[in-house]
């Protein structure tokens, strides 16, 4: 492994953490619908759990409901039941084929546990984009050892991989002062 090569996968590595933070983000609710909320609600589909988005189409109908048409005619009490005993707190309710998630308002308080769920993703997203850090450096350090680069080498890559750090973590504060903002929104 070369100096080039070690930067390059922190790049990428740090860019899966943040992408991954993204996902996590996606899940926490806002007041408003989205419907990527119902990514991780499973439903049974002739004995094999599939996401509701593999067996309906997922739409918004104003911005506090979500949509679903049912591909299938049965399988509206299915997704309906799923809806319900996942731990969104979600109530879903028929009409005809389609079904309507309202998005119940929140309350102050649960408003700012939600903040506080948004910190602690950060949190844990910097906590894996100092993990790559620290891999980095050692991979670094390792190539010093075994003489494939030079102290100096080593000086530049460690200020290099900080500054790489330093750009991710603002970039994870940057989401979460948003995804604060966002639902802190009335």
């Amino acid at each position: 492994m070369t100096l080039d090569e070690v930067k390059n996968n922190l790049d990428v590595k740090m860019e899966q953490s943040i992408a991954a933070f993204k996902s996590s983000l996606t899940k926490i609710r806002t007041g408003r619908a989205n419907p990527a909320l119902l990514d991780t609600v499973q439903v049974d589909y002739y004995g094999s759990m599939l996401p509701i988005s593999q067996v309906a189409n997922l739409s918004l109908i104003d911005g506090r409901t979500i949509g679903i048409q049912p591909w299938e005619k049965g399988m509206g009490a299915k997704i309906e039941k799923a809806i319900r005993e996942s731990d969104l707190g979600l109530n879903p309710s028929s009409m005809g084929d389609l079904i309507r998630v309202p998005m119940p308002a929140m309350t102050e308080e649960r408003r700012k546990e939600l903040t506080k769920v948004v910190r602690g993703e950060g949190e844990s997203a910097k906590i894996a984009i100092r993990n790559v850090r620290r891999d980095a450096n050692e991979s670094v350090k390792k190539l010093v050892k075994d003489k494939l680069a030079s102290e100096d080498d080593q000086k530049r890559s460690e200020a290099e991989i900080q500054k790489v750090t330093d750009r991710h973590i603002a970039e994870v504060d940057k989401l979460v002062t948003a995804k604060e903002h966002d639902i802190m929104a009335v």
